[in-house]
């Protein structure tokens, strides 16, 4: 029954190769492109033809269709291409000029042969008092004007590609639509007066009016819908799937945990309490544990995942704890290396840099039981890494490795499944939560540990650095650390890295010896030493890249400047600003812009001025840019919605949510009509891995 979606585009006609490349790149495909990718592109506005008049009735701009006669044909001079080719045509109130840049004069001829009657369709514009209409969008005789598209929905499209040539193979994909089986619920379907699948991809890709294209118009909210329960169906066959995994209860004596938590500097608050007796009741159960922890930035996720991972040691199994950078591993190592000594823990460390006989010998202490907590990037799970008995895994900003990995990292337990922990402290709206962590038990971590000062928030052009900078002298001279983050240029490291280099040159001049640089493109051990000359007090000064986003950690640092802050999204400079406020002085950060300002930015300044409830910033971070740029979808895992949009579908996602859970709970194989035809809904949104998990049982 799928089969005609699931056929290669290049069966629909007139498309070959180099369109199917072009289709690709427009859809984000990495595999083929089939004919269902297309009829997933959604229109997102409409070209209205409909208005016809005469030549003297033009109005000043938009579009029109006219019924002219061809005149005369002007090419330019022999070596003048950057002259545009005309054609004159009128009618019998007035003239117009049809303008072709770079064109083909033999096609130009041919589509326009002086004497005859056409019907041109496109935008006017108005030159020297003239009209003119350049490159028509649409020239046919008066036989074939019954082809001409009244009402042409507008697609969004890439270099190369023409709106006409999409169209016409959007057509195509059209015709090869079946009739599908329902596998909404339909007393529901009924309420909420949705059309069915098929019906609503027509309507979608016909629009008949501007609000055809609006999220809340029904036949978008059918889709909308089928997509999130998708998402949510196939999240929960996963968890399904692991949860069946065989388990095992990690029951730990307490002793290790307790030496940890008397050795602490501060007292756990009752959030880190409650999460904490949350994920070892998990652990101690006999069924698997996924849980995320999730808490803002500076709440103590590290210090619950230490004594979850002391737990599992004490119940004879290894710990593994995966981070996203080398920098913030090091740091782990460094953090639970001086619990180590009084709690009597082993601890390796593992990232890409390890290399030789070092490496050679931690992996044979890691297989033979002599390491008991292992940290690192992913390169804790790689193929030639063997734990003795791999207990509890804990991934720290799991957003930034992919939902995949979860099930890869299975095969790394010889057998018996680890327990997962993961923690993010990129504060996430239910909304989100529900889509990256659907399959996941939730902790929160609420509180801030006791004695955090608020971070005083400025908000100032960058044409006012010269005051900031003379106002880091002074805090300089009070023995005081600072941030300063260089602006972020999207996709191009390079120009960050010349930002960075810049701003170090300069303010090096200012601060002789006191400024240190880290960016991304620097080997790891140059990167070390400068973050422990900042720790140190050597460099009070730390010029980056966002390097230091994630978890980097001196108390000592209370100075935050982030340059080009309108460039930054919500989420990501509530992170930055949480890299101060870590210790006894207090502390600020200064947000620097550069004039003028977009509504949007200027919004997301406005939100962190006002506060600094990171959840609070995370709903109104998902509002202004959406689920895809909040995390960046390339490499959160997060899944990349081709029809349902977060801001505006939040609530059918709930709802979605609660009819999988309820769907599974009634039929957990999909077997009965609505569970089969439920096959069919995963299949289109690609969510195969989930029909496999249940043919496997």
């Amino acid at each position: 029954m799928l089969t005609p979606l699931f056929a290669s585009a290049t069966s629909i006609k007139g498309v070959g190769d180099k369109l199917v490349a072009l289709f690709a790149k427009l859809l984000g495909r990495t595999n083929e492109v089939r004919v269902v990718d297309l009829l997933l592109h959604l229109p997102t506005g409409l070209v209205d033809r409909r208005y016809r008049c005469k030549i003297n009735a033009l109005p000043q701009q938009g579009i029109v269709t006219l019924e002219v006669t061809v005149a005369a044909h002007k090419p330019p001079p022999k070596g003048r291409s950057n002259i545009p080719y005309r054609v004159d045509v009128f009618d019998e109130t007035g003239n117009l000029s049809l303008v072709f840049f770079k064109a083909y004069p033999d096609h130009v001829k041919r589509l326009l042969p002086p004497g005859e009657v056409r019907i041109i369709s496109g935008s006017i514009e108005w030159f020297r008092n003239e009209p003119q209409m350049p490159h028509p969008d649409h020239v046919v005789t008066i036989a074939e004007s019954a082809t001409l598209p009244l009402l042409e929905p507008v697609y969004p499209l890439t270099a190369g590609l023409s709106s006409k040539l999409l169209a016409k193979a959007m057509h195509v994909a059209l015709d090869r639509l079946p009739s599908l089986p329902e596998w909404q619920d339909k007393p529901w379907l009924a309420k909420q007066a949705w059309p069915d699948f098929k019906a609503a991809l027509v309507a979608c890709h016909n629009p008949a009016a501007p609000a055809d294209l609006e999220p809340a118009n029904p036949a978008r909210l059918r889709l909308a819908y089928d997509e999130l329960l998708a998402n949510q169906l196939a999240l929960m066959l996963v968890r399904q799937h692991m949860k069946r995994a065989s388990g095992r209860a990690l029951r730990g004596t307490g002793q290790v945990r307790q030496r940890i938590i008397e050795a602490l500097p501060y007292r756990l608050t009752q959030s880190q309490h409650q999460a904490l007796a949350e994920v070892l009741a998990d652990m101690a159960s006999p069924s698997r544990m996924i849980r995320l922890l999730q808490g803002d930035v500076g709440s103590g996720k590290t210090v619950v995942a230490m004594l979850a991972l002391a737990t599992a040691v004490e119940a004879g199994a290894q710990g593994a704890l995966m981070v996203p950078t080398e920098i913030l591993a090091r740091q782990h190592f460094v953090t639970l290396n001086n619990f180590s000594t009084v709690a009597g823990l082993r601890i390796g460390l593992l990232t890409g840099r390890e290399k030789g006989q070092s490496r050679k010998d931690t992996l044979r202490s890691l297989a033979d039981g002599r390491i008991d907590i292992l940290i690192g990037t992913h390169a804790l799970f790689q193929e030639e890494v063997e734990y003795r008995d791999l207990g509890l895994v804990v991934i720290d900003e799991q957003h930034r490795f992919g939902v995949h990995q979860r099930l890869a990292l299975q095969a790394k337990a010889g057998g018996r499944v680890p327990d997962f922990l993961v923690m993010t402290a990129t504060p996430i709206p239910r909304t989100l939560a529900l889509t990256v962590y659907g399959d996941m038990d939730v902790s929160k971590l609420t509180e801030k540990p006791a004695g955090r000062e608020p971070v005083d928030t400025r908000v100032l052009p960058l044409s006012r650095i010269d005051e900031v900078v003379a106002g880091l002298g002074r805090s300089l001279n009070q023995g005081i650390r600072a941030y300063w983050v260089c602006p972020l240029v999207e996709e191009s490291e390079v120009v960050d890295l010349a930002a960075a280099e810049d701003r170090h040159l300069d303010l090096s001049k200012k601060f002789p010896g006191q400024v240190g640089l880290v960016h991304g493109r620097m080997k790891g051990a140059d990167k070390d030493k400068v973050m422990a000359a900042f720790k140190s007090g050597e460099l009070p000064v730390l010029v980056s890249t966002t390097v230091i986003e994630v978890g980097v950690d001196v108390p000592e640092a209370a100075i935050m400047v982030i340059e080009n802050a309108e460039r930054f999204g919500l989420s990501q400079l509530h992170q930055l600003r949480g890299r101060v406020g870590r210790g006894k002085a207090k502390s600020s950060c200064v947000l620097l812009y550069q004039e003028p300002l977009g509504e949007n930015a200027k919004a997301r300044l406005q939100i962190m001025r006002e506060t600094e409830d990171g959840f609070l910033i995370a709903e109104e971070d998902l509002r202004l840019r959406g689920a895809g740029e909040m995390l960046g979808t390339q490499q959160s895992g997060l899944p990349a919605f081709c029809l349902a949009n977060l801001a505006h579908h939040a609530a059918l996602l709930a709802t979605a949510h609660d009819d999988a859970a309820l769907v599974l709970a009634r039929d957990p194989h999909l077997q009965n009509p609505r569970g089969e035809a439920l096959r069919h809904l995963l299949y289109l949104f690609e969510r195969d891995e989930a029909v496999r998990l249940l043919a496997s049982g």
